[in-house]
């Protein structure tokens, strides 16, 4: 199968606790947020909803799928019932288990997120799985690579041996938490072979060691490492994009309601962004379309539950504010 686009990275199963009683303490500059209980105390939460099949690299490919490319997911699992499901969301979206590798006697990931109004702190467990690169009958034509665990510095290697003797493929890049922590150095062989780097300004600030919060001198230093094109998100107030001659800004797109939950706005932004350069869109076209598929995922629990079909992403862009463009910087 020729396969349009192939993400690599861990799944999980996501439980999301909906908190009651808690409180969030930032600076005064409504930064270094936290989210703080009472320790020792039982405290009550409002609900539980289990999302399977999720993490950067799922949610890219499920992302994609709707959005009309052939998509692949190369990841592991473990030989048990969560596993089973995550199988069974994937085929059910239309994302090929083809590359899924299931392993008996490691469990399938599974993350808490701990969830406050809009907001949400994610405890994370990545399993130790043996990450390998599988053989493609034919090259893919975008690999999306996203979180992995901290074992994965040979993965990572193997993969940009690949891209480097395969240069016909493009490479998005959406670092974990992991991958910004092994650091630039040890993933030069993927940060040099990136076509799309997207990141968050906060990650932006620890990939770069760079404390500035200038949007363009944060971009200009993710170009520096060897990415060709770079997204770089922040938050509500819009994203940036640039493809090393020319820059734009994108300001989110407005919410129908109030935000429901943010997990996977990044993710959704990221995907379709890549999606649609697949496609021939230009970059900054591919970022509008990224910031409305972002909106819609925030109005509901989970990553997937909101990502939008091509159709209806063009429809939002029909009935989009006058200000919704891209601006040249």
């Amino acid at each position: 199968m020729h396969y349009d686009f192939v993400a690599i990275g861990d799944i999980t199963i996501d439980a999301f606790i909906r908190l009651k009683d808690a409180r969030v303490h930032c600076d005064i500059d409504d930064k270094n947020c936290q989210l703080c209980v009472r320790f020792g105390d039982k405290i009550p939460y409002e609900s539980v909803t289990i999302v399977k099949a999720v993490g950067n690299s799922p949610n890219a490919a499920v992302s994609a799928n709707r959005l009309g490319l052939v998509t692949g997911l190369v990841t592991n699992l473990g030989d048990d019932q969560n596993g089973a499901d995550c199988t069974e969301v994937l085929s059910s979206e239309g994302v090929s288990t083809e590359f899924v590798r299931t392993h008996t006697g490691i469990p399938t990931n599974y993350h808490y997120v701990l969830q406050y109004e809009a907001e949400r702190t994610i405890l994370i467990k990545h399993e130790i799985y043996p990450y390998s690169l599988p053989s493609f009958e034919t090259d893919p034509k975008w690999l999306y690579l996203s979180s992995l665990g901290e074992t994965s510095l040979s993965f990572h290697e193997e993969i940009g041996a690949y891209l480097s003797s395969h240069p016909s493929v493009k490479l998005a890049f959406q670092p974990g938490t992991f991958q910004i922590s092994l650091g630039t150095e040890k993933l030069h062989s993927i940060y040099t072979n990136t076509e799309l780097l997207i990141c968050n300004k906060q990650e932006a600030q620890k990939i770069t060691s760079l404390s500035s919060d200038d949007a363009q001198e944060l971009v200009q230093a993710l170009h520096a490492l060897g990415p060709k094109q770079v997204v770089l998100t922040d938050g509500v107030n819009g994203a940036y994009a640039s493809d090393g001659s020319s820059m734009w800004y994108v300001p989110i797109y407005p919410d129908p309601a109030p935000p429901v939950s943010r997990t996977g706005a990044g993710d959704a932004t990221a995907s379709t962004t890549t999606t649609y350069l697949s496609l021939g869109l230009s970059l900054p076209d591919s970022l509008l379309r990224g910031a409305i598929n972002s909106m819609s995922v925030v109005q509901h629990i989970g990553a997937q539950m909101g990502l939008l079909t091509r159709e209806q992403i063009e429809e939002y862009l029909a009935n989009a504010p006058e200000n919704f463009k891209a601006q040249v910087l």
